[in-house]
């Protein structure tokens, strides 16, 4: 094994630093789950991007219904949710039981990994 003076080494680690992203795109937002699709027919992970529905960029910590630029039900306006873990683990199990009179035709994600899947995916965005 050759082995290299400390001087070289020191020397050409500021070009490795430099070459070496501090944390790469997959470890700041996990990959997009199988189980997304159905969320992607409707929603956009792009910021301002509504779709069918409003975009899902942003999601965690933001108040229901509160997206500017897309038309809420009054339900969900109304719901007083709070985007986290718990409230879109509850609303992707059942939207209309969660949120009765929510305009969100979606029967939900009754597969609890998939579930769980899609919920630390959009926590990331």
């Amino acid at each position: 094994m050759r082995y290299f003076p400390l001087s070289v080494a020191l020397a050409t680690f500021p070009l490795f630093l430099a070459a070496t992203p501090l944390f790469s795109p997959a470890t700041a937002q996990q990959a997009r789950p199988p189980a997304f699709a159905v969320c992607a027919g409707c929603h956009s992970t792009q910021v301002g991007k509504t779709a069918f529905g409003p975009s899902l960029h942003g999601v965690s910590g933001r108040r229901a219904g509160t997206l500017a630029g897309y038309a809420y039900s009054p339900a969900l306006k109304a719901s007083g949710l709070t985007w986290n873990a718990k409230t879109l683990d509850r609303w992707l199990t059942d939207p209309r039981k969660t949120v009765p009179g929510t305009k969100m035709p979606f029967n939900g994600i009754q597969e609890r990994k998939a579930r769980e899947q899609v919920v630390t995916y959009l926590l990331t965005l």
